[in-house]
């Protein structure tokens, strides 16, 4: 998938898209509902959702096991480092572990309101200081950089903490995922709506999920962000993932320039335009196109439903990753869908006239929002 630059503008007129609106008000999707959808969505989300239950196993994994390893060669081995899996690794027969790491970096670079306060306060440095300090102990390396350059060792930490977060986030997703695929081979979902009302259904069941993270050096157990910091799974963890991944990120290198002389990329962070829901497909396979590597990673987990759709079409598996990646943008249009029902300032289905009135506003921001995006184009 690559990208086009947007230009984050109000559309002149907020009708431009009150069919999607009615479509929502009435307890539909962005994603229309139609029997390819739904074929789609579901088979792609068994997909991601076993890359996503490897990408967090692992982001985890760093965050805990390799704290301030400063040259970290095994990262991607969660800890079992073997030669037939070092022999994999350099055949590039893996999981790309490095687009888990690519999104973290979007979050950490975008930002989350509560998580960034945090991590500027006086308590979130004293306890990384201690815990900076006792990995020290016995490590002149760690401890010359320490010593040296305290503020880079505390920013790694910092990172540290979005590598946590983005697994804890990813965890809980993967699990909704997968049992949204296994309650559909039971037939028990039959239609995009009810897709989004699983995915909702269980963003709502894990709003209130303590985001923490700790880790153990020397025996010793180090709260980085402990429960009484008071970060939450919706609004500490979804809510900046999809403003970060979703809809922000950042332009790939090699599709615009990065010289500020060539005005290709927006100077203001907030008008970034360049995530999962703005993504034009292309033939995937171009160097230097993060999506790439999640789209080969999910080829390997295709149920055979999806995969027989696929293989109908006219280039057959030719273009496999490209039909994937456009698969996995109508999925990511129904999550959307779940967080923009789950947001909203009043019950959908309200009489009172104010409060549906208040809602159209709403959902007319969130499509002056989506206008750039692929949302027509899936229509």
């Amino acid at each position: 998938m690559t990208q086009t630059p947007v230009a984050v503008t109000q559309p002149s007129s907020p009708h431009h898209s009150s069919h999607i609106i009615d479509r929502l008000e009435s307890g539909g999707a962005l994603l229309p509902d139609t029997p390819e959808n739904l074929i789609e969505v579901v088979g792609i989300l068994k997909s991601y959702g076993v890359v996503l239950d490897a990408y967090q196993r692992n982001l985890q994994y760093i965050a805990e096991h390799q704290f301030l390893v400063l040259f970290p060669f095994f990262k991607y081995f969660n800890g079992k480092v073997t030669w037939q899996k070092l022999l994999k690794h350099w055949w590039h027969d893996r999981i790309n572990y490095e687009y888990a790491e690519y999104c973290m970096r979007g979050m950490l670079w975008h930002g989350a309101a509560a998580v960034d306060q945090y991590l500027d306060s006086e308590e979130f440095r004293q306890r990384a200081m201690a815990a900076i300090q006792a990995r020290g102990k016995g490590h002149l390396l760690a401890q010359a950089v320490g010593s040296l350059f305290p503020e880079f060792a505390l920013e790694q930490v910092r990172m540290l903490v979005y590598y946590s977060i983005l697994g804890q986030f990813w965890d809980v997703m993967s699990q909704i995922f997968l049992t949204l695929s296994d309650r559909y081979d039971r037939g028990e979902l039959q239609s995009i709506p009810a897709v989004v009302s699983h995915i909702q259904n269980g963003l709502v069941e894990a709003a209130t999920k303590p985001m923490v993270y700790a880790v153990t050096l020397k025996g010793n157990t180090y709260e980085l962000v402990p429960e009484a910091a008071g970060l939450t799974f919706l609004m500490d963890a979804a809510v900046p993932y999809v403003e970060a991944v979703f809809f922000r990120l950042f332009p790939f290198f090699g599709t615009v320039s990065y010289n500020a002389q060539a005005h290709q990329v927006p100077v203001d962070q907030a008008e970034f335009g360049y995530g999962a829901l703005f993504a034009d497909a292309l033939p995937i396979g171009g160097a230097g196109i993060p999506p790439t590597l999640l789209m080969q990673d999910m080829t390997h987990y295709i149920p055979d439903y999806l995969h027989q759709v696929y293989l109908k079409g006219l280039r057959g598996e030719d273009d496999l990753r490209v039909k994937v990646g456009l698969s996995f943008q109508k999925s990511m249009f129904c999550v959307t869908t779940a967080a923009i029902l789950g947001l909203m300032p009043n019950p959908r289905t309200t009489d009172d006239p104010a409060q549906r009135e208040e809602n159209r506003r709403y959902l007319e921001g969130w499509m002056d929002r989506l206008v750039h995006t692929q949302l027509l184009n899936v229509q």
